[in-house]
Formats: C-alpha cells, structure tokens, sequence
C-alpha cells in the first residue's frame, strides 16, 4: 500500500506510426521516469491516431444547447467529447505526444483540441475575457520533427499547443524535442531523452 494517493496521469499519443515512433517512444521513457520516483501512478492512454469525431454542425447545436435542456441524442452527440473532458479533469500530469506534420500538429490532435475545449467545462468567459478552469495540472509536450526546428518560423505546433493549455489553465508547461533528425540524426533523441531526464526531477520531490 501507498502513503498517497496515486499520480494520475493522462497520456495523449498523436503519431500516425504505431512502430518507430519517436514521440511514442519519448512517452514511454518519460512515464517510466516517473514511475521510478516511487510514488504509485496510474496511467490513462488515449491514442487519437486512429481518430475522434470532427466537430460538426449536430455537435456545435448540442454544445451550446443548456445541459439540462439537451435532448437524448444531443447527450449522444456530445458522448465522446464529455469522455475526453473528464479525463482531462481527472488528471494531475499531461502528456502530449504531438510530431510535427508539415509544421503543425496532426489532424487527430487537433480534433482531440476541439472535443475538449468546452465553454464552462474547460474554460469560461469571465468580465475580461476566457478563463482557464484546468488549473494546478503539469503538461509535458513532446515533439518530433524530421526537419523543422523547435520555435523557429515554421514551427506552428509548439507556440499553438502552449497557447490551448494555457487558455484551459494548464500553465505549467515543459517542451521535450526530438527535432531536426533529418539533420541531427541520433543527436536529436539523445537530447530528448536528456530534457526527459532533466524535467522530471523536480517531480521527484512531489512523487515521495
């Protein structure tokens, strides 16, 4: 048995590439990381890869329809969505497997943004604009990319993943890359793994 409850930890993979992926293969170590802290944790996947539901216009009606007013097929509609919020809130650690698809994120994540960034459940519209309700969480954000440099020009992933946590209130948020490995070769993990190794220490202490 534990002193503590355990750390609950939700898992995002994104990558098209069940094999060989990087960014898989990053999560793996950094949770692996966590586990050897000693603190018990429990991990929840979800690999949008295979693909969410899209937005539509029978999902818009639905959403901005009162809850209590939601008639049986707009609660079916909005199902999946309400499964992916919940586990958002449920989690203290959020790790987000994000490559880089021709300079952004890939289709699957975004569509995952989308069922989750829900007015009064994610965030709210206050006097002087949206509020995160998210808040006290950690994100890891691990990305891969063959030639686009982390935070260039060209990079229009990372910023855009930093902007949605932090507009559901997840703040605190730390960028692993495996980038340029077109360029870098195996340099590029070598240094994921060393920003893995050195982003986790600081949860050493809140793990005992």
């Amino acid at each position: 048995m534990t002193k503590h409850n355990p750390l609950k930890i939700l898992r995002i993979d994104s990558s098209g590439r069940q094999q060989n992926s990087v960014t898989r293969q990053l999560a793996d170590l950094l949770i692996a990381q966590l586990r050897r802290h000693g603190r018990e944790i429990h991990v929840t996947t979800r690999d949008v890869a295979p693909g969410l539901p899209l937005v539509n216009e029978a999902w818009i009606n639905a959403n901005f329809t009162a809850p209590e007013q939601r008639s049986a097929a707009q609660r079916a509609v909005l199902a999946d969505s309400d499964a992916l919020v919940q586990e958002l809130v449920d989690t203290e650690v959020l790790v987000i497997g994000a490559p880089l698809y021709n300079f952004g994120i890939p289709a699957a994540l975004k569509a995952w943004i989308d069922l989750i960034a829900r007015a009064r459940l994610t965030f709210r519209y206050a006097e002087n604009g949206p509020v995160g309700l998210l808040t006290g969480k950690q994100a890891f954000v691990i990305t891969a990319s063959g030639g686009t440099p982390l935070e260039s020009d060209i990079d229009f992933a990372s910023a855009y993943l930093r902007h949605v946590l932090a507009f559901i209130g997840i703040t605190n948020v730390q960028t692993i890359a495996a980038d340029r490995q077109m360029q870098q070769g195996a340099a590029a993990r070598e240094s994921a793994i060393a920003q893995i190794l050195q982003a986790t220490k600081p949860l050493a202490v809140l793990a005992a």
